[in-house]
């Protein structure tokens, strides 16, 4: 009985055709190789499984077959490629960096490295997760990949190229590789299933590539595991049960429940989920990633987003045109939010049981929000005419204190609002009800008045402007800081600057910034005039000082000299820059402003300046 041979090895690709999902970089080493223009050193960095060693060993296989094909790729045949294909080219040397990381292992390469090829033009040297070399392993290995002899090629491969020294990435040409689409790993194992006369699934083949997030190894391995497990027929359910996913059918059952609001059905079927094993995470997650297929199902442009099979996908438009948009992206951030404080919570299941009815009960929250406000009145405060329909007549207004005279109002009296009502002809009656705030001074007093006769409601409102004017001064009331009173008390200078200096010292000991406090014990203010004063600032910064301070040092000065009209100004000392002389031409100017005669010593010697 022939050894097993498990398919990550059997079917790993010998030529640059047969690399899956990375043709970006095969198409740019075949032309490399075509044009002769291969680099000293190469840099292949990428996720797992994704062809990295591989395609380092097609490259060091191709670049020394001896009948290379006019496609670019190696023929097989000759002596160099049996022998790198048996496994006993001297031409090709492999180091795994994991464990071969020390600085002697990197001198003992170098030493090879000394040695021209066998029967070869090349000699390549594949160093297998380089980024695990120590430091000075690093350092020891700079000058020879910077000058290589020219027969030496390195092929370098890491996972991780965020820990290569810079200096090592300068010197390589660097490669990224891709994770490889579901699609590509779906038809590639399809492709090794037909091959081993294995019946198969396409779902199923799509759950393998999708557990294997991007890893072409790892969905080998998981297809071997499968074969074994549901004897050559890899279905659907010997997928799910194999590799213990959740069923796409449970998602769509339980986005059902959600749609329909079914709180109690929604529980045990999360409940049922639980008792198979799978975690609450772990659904959620699921149930993450579920809503936003369904979101990128509703639009025919994003559709190409869903990498799965085409009986999924069509489920998948099937449940999306039952579900809105809003309730899509309101679902999917719950379920966000539950996965955040999933781990930190105590009682996990909970955290998932709460999520799943808020969602049951968004598309009632969405219907409370669109529904119509109803429609009710509210009762009118007193003094305002409440407005009724047509056909019923207005109630009469009585006066709340004085009795009510009834004079005769002419026909051509001005009227701002009428209504009329034909069915009643009382006597004329005249009603000026007035509202207004409590007394104070500051508060606008807002009044309006109505006459009521033969059925005729004439209401006079004030005006915007009148009523807009009278809130402005009660603003400027309320926002004046300044003391009210009439003492008008007579006072001295010489009281007046004690204050001023009373002022500055208490400024300065309650911590204010010292351009402040400097204005009051330092500037003299002069007499104006017996009440008004007047300091000089030298800018604009200290009459800002001032400005802002004024309120209180006039509050304090009116309060003290029992004078509410004291005042106190600022203006800025306007002062002239003189400019002095800079260059030989100013300086003569200036000296001959102030002595004529050197002009004419100037002229008369025929003199210049250097």
């Amino acid at each position: 009985m022939d050894n097993f041979i498990v398919s990550a090895r059997k079917y790993r690709p010998a030529t640059f055709e047969t690399v899956v999902g990375q043709q970006h970089i095969t198409n740019t080493l075949k032309n490399a190789i075509k044009n002769n223009q291969l680099a000293q050193a190469f840099l292949f960095c990428g996720p797992r499984g994704v062809g990295k060693t591989t395609c380092a060993r097609i490259l060091a296989k191709t670049i020394n077959c001896t009948n290379l094909q006019p496609n670019g790729e190696a023929c097989g045949e000759c002596d160099s490629c049996r022998a790198f294909q048996n496994g006993n080219s001297f031409n090709v040397h492999e180091l795994d960096a994991a464990s071969n990381n020390s600085v002697d292992d990197i001198r003992s390469l170098i030493e090879q490295v000394r040695i021209p090829p066998q029967a070869a033009r090349y000699k390549v040297y594949i160093i297998d997760e380089v980024h695990m070399l120590s430091q000075a392993a690093f350092n020891a290995f700079l000058k020879t990949l910077e000058e290589p002899p020219n027969y030496a090629i390195f092929i370098l491969a890491t996972t991780e190229k965020h820990k290569i020294l810079p200096t090592i990435l300068s010197r390589c040409q660097i490669f990224d590789f891709n994770r490889i689409r579901v699609e590509d790993m779906a038809g590639h194992l399809a492709n090794i299933a037909t091959k081993e006369s294995i019946k198969y699934e396409n779902d199923g083949l799509h759950i393998i590539a999708q557990k294997a997030d991007g890893g072409l190894r790892d969905a080998l391995s998981m297809f071997d595991q499968i074969v074994s497990f549901s004897g050559a027929n890899v279905t659907y359910r010997a997928v799910i049960d194999n590799l213990n996913i959740l069923d796409y059918d449970y998602y769509f059952s339980i986005t059902d429940k959600l749609l329909g609001e079914d709180n109690a059905q929604t529980l045990l079927l999360f409940d049922e989920i639980l008792s198979k094993g799978f975690d609450g995470a772990h659904f959620i997650s699921g149930l993450s990633e579920h809503f936003r297929n369904l979101l990128v199902g509703k639009d025919t442009a994003t559709i190409k987003l869903l990498e799965v099979s085409e009986t999924i996908k069509a489920r998948y438009l099937q449940q999306s045109q039952a579900a809105s948009t809003s309730f899509l992206l309101s679902a999917m951030n719950i379920a966000n939010q539950c996965d955040i404080a999933y781990k930190q919570s105590k009682n996990q299941r909970l955290q998932v049981e709460l999520a799943l009815l808020k969602m049951c009960h968004l598309l009632s929250v969405f219907n409370l929000a669109t529904a119509p406000m109803p429609q009710t009145t509210a009762a009118a405060p007193q003094g305002e005419l409440k407005k009724k329909p047509d056909t019923v007549a207005p109630a009469p207004i009585q006066a709340p204190v004085a009795p009510v005279e009834t004079p005769v109002v002419p026909n051509n009296a001005p009227q701002t609002y009428n209504r009329s009502t034909p069915s009643l002809t009382p006597p004329p009656v005249t009603a000026t009800p007035s509202i207004a705030p409590p007394a104070e001074a500051e508060k606008p007093k807002v009044s309006f008045t109505a006459n009521v006769h033969a059925g005729v409601t004439s209401v006079k409102i004030p005006s915007l402007k009148d009523l807009g004017k009278q809130v402005e001064e009660a603003l400027a009331v309320e926002d004046d800081p300044y003391l009210k009173g009439t003492d008008k008390e007579p006072f001295s200078y010489d009281e007046f600057l004690q204050l001023w200096t009373d002022h500055g010292m208490k400024l300065k000991a309650e911590g204010k910034p010292a351009g402040v406090y400097t204005l009051f014990t330092s500037v003299t203010p002069r007499v104006v005039s017996p009440e008004v004063f007047e300091i000089t600032v030298s800018n604009r910064v200290q009459e800002k000082d001032f400005r802002d301070e004024r309120p209180n040092v006039l509050n304090f000065l009116r309060t003290s000299l029992k004078n509410f009209s004291v005042e106190v100004n600022a203006k800025v000392e306007e002062s002239t820059v003189v400019r002095k002389p800079y260059t030989s031409l100013e300086k003569f100017q200036h000296m001959a402003a102030k002595n004529p005669q050197l002009i004419d010593l100037k002229n008369k010697f025929n003199l210049d300046f250097d």
